[in-house]
């Protein structure tokens, strides 16, 4: 099992989950996290900590893609292990569906 960052994180990017992760799989994004599936041990500590509700087990339904799209950018986005202030529309941005739209593939600055 893992953990995974969908959607929801889009256009928020609170970085809470960040400080609690003991191995230090979050990568960041332009404007999202995600969770390197390999590298995450299943703790579920990050889970409660995402305002967003944007972290899952991968053991609920259809989170396949998820895996997938967290494994893909991980591996291309910096670490990141220092909590950083949420993107200026997170509040917001916070439950708005469909936000794919939205989404960059650009790297974060890590940190």
């Amino acid at each position: 099992m893992t953990y995974i960052v969908n959607d929801s994180c889009i256009a928020c990017k609170y970085t809470d989950c960040v400080e609690v992760c003991p191995v230090d799989c979050f990568y960041e994004g332009e404007n999202m996290l995600v969770i390197h599936p390999d590298e995450c041990i299943d703790c579920g500590v990050c889970e409660p900590e995402c305002p967003a509700d944007a972290i899952r087990p991968d053991t609920e339904p259809d989170m396949e893609k998820w895996v997938e799209f967290n494994r893909k950018y991980s591996e291309m986005w910096p670490v990141i292990i220092t909590k950083k202030d949420q993107l200026p529309n997170a509040e917001e941005m916070d439950g708005k569906e469909d936000k794919m739209e939205l989404f960059s593939e650009a790297p974060g600055e890590g940190g």
